[in-house]
Parts: C-alpha cells; sequence; structure tokens
C-alpha cells in the first residue's frame, strides 16, 4: 500500500484559533461598546467604533435588499471550501501556502456566523491612515482575511520567481 504524505490539514487548527478570536471579541464589543460612537484608544490613530456591515469590503454591495446575505455566505463557504481541498492537497511542511489559507478560511467563516446570527457582520476596529481620516472599520476576521490574502500574493509571486529561476 503506498503511504500518503501528511497534508495540511492540521493548519485549519489556526483557522479555528481566528473564528473563536473573531468570535470573543465580537460579543466583546456587542456587550460592552456603543453603536456609532468613536472610542480612542490612541487618539488619532485608533479607535473602538461599533458598527454594522450588511455588504462585503469596503461596505459594497451593503445596500442591495438582503440577497447580499446569501450570496456572501454561498460565496465564503466555496472559496473555503476550495481552499480546504487545496490544504488537503498541500504538504504539511509548505506553511506558505497553508498558513495564508488558513487565515482566509478562518476569516471568512467568522464573518459568516455573524451574517447568519445577525444579519450583517459587526465591525469595531478603526485606524487612522491620515489626520482625520480613519479607514472603514473591520474586524478580527476582516484582518485574518486581509493578512491571508496579502500572503497568498507574496508568497505565490515568490513560489513563481523561484520556479522561474530554476527553468
Amino acid at each position: 500500500m503506498p503511504r500518503t504524505k501528511p497534508n495540511a490539514l492540521p493548519w485549519l487548527a489556526l483557522s479555528l484559533v481566528v473564528i473563536v478570536l473573531d468570535q470573543v471579541t465580537k460579543s466583546w464589543v456587542l456587550a460592552t461598546l456603543p453603536e456609532y460612537q468613536p472610542i480612542p484608544v490612541i487618539e488619532g490613530v485608533w479607535n473602538w467604533y461599533r458598527t454594522y456591515n450588511t455588504g462585503a469590503a469596503f461596505s459594497f454591495l451593503s445596500g442591495a435588499g438582503g440577497w447580499q446575505k446569501y450570496f456572501f455566505v454561498v460565496l465564503a463557504f466555496a472559496i473555503s471550501g476550495l481552499l480546504g481541498f487545496w490544504l488537503f492537497r498541500t504538504p504539511r511542511r509548505d506553511w506558505k501556502t497553508a498558513l495564508p489559507f488558513a487565515l482566509v478560511i478562518g476569516g471568512a467563516v467568522g464573518n459568516v456566523i455573524d451574517r447568519l446570527l445577525h444579519g450583517h457582520v459587526i465591525d469595531f476596529i478603526q485606524v487612522y491612515y491620515w489626520p482625520g481620516k480613519e479607514w472603514p472599520a473591520f474586524n478580527v476576521a476582516d484582518a485574518a482575511i486581509v493578512a491571508g490574502a496579502i500572503g497568498i500574493a507574496v508568497f505565490g509571486l515568490l513560489q513563481g520567481q523561484g520556479h522561474q529561476r530554476k527553468a
């Protein structure tokens, strides 16, 4: 019987950590932060700011009338399923592939939980990119998705360059 190589599915434990951290922070936000009122953590740099997003990044499709909730749930499950399949096919030692995939899966599922429980995503981290100009509020799941997407892009580019040099 052929010996199978260990796959990267154990990296889903990181996805679970992201989901738990995301949901714990959102529970804290719902229990303690007032809606739509910035609470400075570092004046002019970082606020807690409880708000809601029925759309996707930068409130994309937030005013679409409700159908977008199901669209984003299906999209998140499809992407997470695809990344999970790729984790299954990825060698366990390939952390440059597995880590970003696990972050995206955890973030996507964290936001799906919000959509299914509340009908919207709870955002609460607000940072300034310029004096008096704040970035749209986000959450732990969003941060994991962005970090994972950056990792996929950066490590993908670096792996592509390595293959070009070997040719």
